[in-house]
């Protein structure tokens, strides 16, 4: 287990109305991914968010589904759907180079969808050598790194609803 403490937050405020936010995960490591999934839940009801889950097959999927999520709000006579997104996810480095390909085209595709878009995101895919390291990142103590990507979504939700009312 790791001995550096992760970052602690405050509970995110957000003015208005309750946010919301879709969870789209790549539930291939059903544990690691469930524990991050839980550090969401607890930070999004926190903030009094209403949080919706999809799951897609792998990382390699969570940019087109971030994409296709953005696009199904492409309408301007309707509310927007969703506030912002968190997507969860976790690729462990096997033999091949296979693990080097997804890591760089998942997040790759995450930022590009982001910069192309300004979507309030939270991006918490874990990149690591071993299930145990997984797992520690995904624990319910203070290094749970679904925790810090609502939390990143959570800021940049209220951060845009900010500049909005401004």
């Amino acid at each position: 287990m790791s001995t550096v403490d992760g970052p602690k937050r405050d509970t995110v405020r957000i003015e208005g109305p309750a946010p919301r936010i879709l969870l789209i995960q790549a539930p291939y490591y059903d544990q690691v991914v469930g524990g991050m999934r839980r550090g969401v839940e607890r930070v999004v009801a926190e903030a009094g968010g209403v949080l919706e889950v999809v799951d897609v097959a792998g990382a390699f999927e969570l940019p087109a589904a971030l994409r296709m999520a953005l696009d199904a709000m492409e309408h301007p006579e309707e509310p927007p759907l969703w506030d912002g997104f968190v997507l969860l996810g976790c690729v462990v480095k096997g033999d091949t180079d296979h693990y080097d390909h997804i890591c760089r085209e998942a997040c790759s595709g995450v930022m590009s969808v982001a910069v192309g878009t300004g979507a309030a995101i939270g991006f918490g895919l874990l990149t690591v050598h071993t299930l145990q390291q997984a797992i520690e990142r995904s624990s319910d103590d203070g290094h749970n790194k679904g925790a810090e990507a609502a939390q990143a979504a959570l800021l940049q939700v209220a951060l845009r609803r900010k500049w909005r009312m401004a």
